[in-house]
């Protein structure tokens, strides 16, 4: 039999509750903006190429007022043929020109902006999920967690170039034509204009926001058949095992079920929205054609006006249409931007203090537990006033049925959680008061349960010691007894591992694990259960080599099977969370207490496996 290691309870903090508040789209742009302005002089010359890219629009309309109203000239004239035509084509392709040129310059410009913020944020996501507890991981579902992080990501380039070339453009686009018809004309132009406008935005701003909560919940829907989906296929063994093809299958489907439903509601308002708008646009068009018309016929316009008028109402209002989508566009973009800072503002269960300084590690590093009390839930105690030292250059193994807490000693190790009370002590410094990432250079642990990268089995036992070289590889890959059975392959140490490293027999992670760990070669060793899927021959030899490797550093054996710890130089025995017993093999024995009881039952369970082999 193998141990089993602790796993704790999967509690859900109220920081984590799916019923949290939406971030209001301000507070979503106000954590955005400052990415943006570290290209701040980019930022400010792109908005430049916008504003020329604009003028040179507004201008061509005043150009055909001008060229209409010139165009007087008798049949025949000479001047008819040369000024009117070379005018409008020179002057018409210049400006349309200009604006595709300063468009085009408006790309070029902000394109770092835009992608360096994306990556900016995106890093930063990365390196904050990286900080966040183990129980944060332990609760999180990662196919939703990713899509949410994608989707954000490709909010940014989308609400950026809308909000900042669309949309602020479009507006100020309207304010030069409105004040051009209100200075040039009288102000009925400029109220039918201001009163379209007015109508547009305030039927698509109430419209949109009412439809806002249909793309949440597709987002959420979206997320949960993710989520589902990479779940299954993570655990397609298991599937098969129980032969739950269909019921992975109906389980998907019924979240995309609801997400087509949820979809489905979203293009009927996209529909009634587009509808209305279309309704205003046209109004405002009609309005002020008539005007314009009325203004040709009783002599107060020329036909050069009629015309700019007519220019100047499809350029405000063409646009103006694409306002909505534009709008619809910016607010997808919050609302899926507004997860993925909900995930960076999620709380660190575990930080450093202010002001830690790195561990300080002397050349004999010793480990010591002071009445240390944990638990995973306050309901649920795990360990209770635990005590123990490990002298430097010195081995001490934990034993114990499954669920005492043994497991849970490496993870308060490696501060994946805070004890509640007490302290534990690396070369006398209190491991809260100095940088997690020293503590973790200063231990190598060899799991119970190995999970590799889906990488070549050198990168994995590289990963022990980013950048080491191919002969410092294989020869901890010689210490953990692999070296053969790598060589052997086809491919050698450029075989993929698979996915999680299950290519790969418990055995073979288990030795891809133990060399990763010999690589690091770190002061203070964890061995839990870390020879538990060896075989029985490989078992010793791998048992002798680790007890080679631990001579001379500081070593915590976390066992089940009490043969693999009879060297260790103190043994304390664990249940319930509590030391009930400790010392020496030979003393443990000597007591007949509840170590020299496992003993026995373990040496009987031997026997009776070698018989029946």
């Amino acid at each position: 039999m193998r141990a089993h290691s602790h796993q704790p309870p999967q509690y859900f903090p109220d920081s984590a509750a799916s019923s949290a508040q939406p971030r209001s789209d301000w507070s979503t742009l106000k954590r955005l903006f400052p990415y943006l302005w570290t290209y701040k002089w980019r930022v400010m010359v792109a908005l430049g190429f916008v504003v020329g890219a604009k003028l040179a629009n507004v201008s061509v309309p005043l150009l055909l007022k001008d060229i209409v109203d010139r165009m007087s000239y008798k049949p025949g004239d000479v001047q008819t043929l040369v000024v009117v035509p070379v005018a409008l084509l020179l002057a018409y392709g210049a400006l349309r020109l200009s604006t595709s040129v300063l468009t085009e310059l408006r790309e070029l410009v902000f394109a770092k902006a835009t992608q360096g913020a994306a990556r900016s944020i995106a890093l930063q996501t990365f390196e904050h999920l990286h900080a966040l507890s183990l129980r944060f991981h332990l609760e999180r579902q990662t196919g939703g967690m990713t899509r949410d992080i994608e989707r954000g990501t490709r909010g940014i380039e989308s609400l950026i170039m809308f909000l900042l070339f669309s949309l602020a453009p479009t507006l100020l686009e309207v304010v030069m034509v409105v004040t051009i018809l209100s200075v040039k004309f009288d102000l009925w132009f400029a109220w039918i204009t201001l009163a379209s406008l007015i109508a547009y935005i305030a039927f698509t701003v109430s419209i949109t926001e009412w439809r806002t909560k249909f793309r949440r919940q597709a987002n959420e829907f979206d997320s949960a058949a993710h989520t589902k989906a990479v779940d299954s296929l993570l655990n397609y063994e298991t599937v098969k095992y129980f032969n739950n093809e269909g019921f992975e299958a109906r389980r998907y489907d019924e979240s995309l079920e609801k997400l087509r439903e949820a979809r489905l509601k979203s293009q009927t308002t996209l529909s009634l929205l587009n509808s209305g708008q279309q309704l205003i646009i046209a109004t405002g068009l009609v309005a002020m054609l008539w005007r314009a018309t009325q203004g040709v016929v009783d002599g107060s316009m020329t036909l050069g006006d009629l015309v700019m008028v007519n220019a100047f109402t499809i350029q405000v209002f063409v646009p103006l249409n694409f306002l909505g989508v534009i709008y619809r566009e910016i607010k997808q973009s919050l609302t899926d931007l507004e997860k993925m800072f909900s995930l960076m503002e999620r709380e660190r269960e575990i930080a450093d203090v202010p002001g830690a300084q790195p561990l300080r590690l002397s050349a004999s590093t010793g480990l010591a537990f002071e009445d240390v009390c944990f638990h995973y839930d306050a309901a649920r105690p795990i360990l209770h006033h635990i005590s123990f030292e490990i002298p430097a250059g010195k081995t001490v193994a934990v034993v114990g049925p499954s669920g005492s807490g043994k497991s849970t000693l490496a993870r308060l190790m490696y501060r994946f959680y805070d004890a509640q009370q007490g302290r534990i002590l690396i070369d006398g410094q209190d491991i809260k008061q100095v940088t997690q990432a020293s503590v973790r250079q200063a231990i190598g642990i060899v799991p119970q349960d190995t999970v590799l990268f889906n990488d070549t089995v050198e990168y994995n036992i590289a990963y022990g010691k980013p950048g080491a070289t191919r002969a410092q590889v294989e020869e901890a890959a010689a210490s953990a007894h692999i070296h053969a059975f790598i060589s052997a392959t086809p491919k050698g140490y450029a075989t993929m591992v698979g996915e999680r490293g299950l290519k790969l027999s418990g055995g073979e992670k288990q030795r891809v694990a133990i060399a990763r760990t010999l690589l690091k070669n770190p002061p203070i060793l964890i061995f839990d259960e870390a020879t538990s899927a060896l075989d029985s021959a490989n078992e010793r030899a791998i048992q002798g080599e680790l007890q080679s490797v631990a001579r001379n550093k500081t070593t915590l054996v976390i066992a089940h099977r009490l043969s693999t710890v009879v060297e260790a130089h103190e043994i304390l025995v664990m249940e319930a969370g509590c030391i009930i017993e400790r010392g020496n093999h030979a003393a443990l024995l000597a007591a007949q207490g509840r170590y020299a009881q496992m003993w026995a039952l373990q040496q009987n369970s031997d026997a009776v496996d070698d018989l029946s082999d």
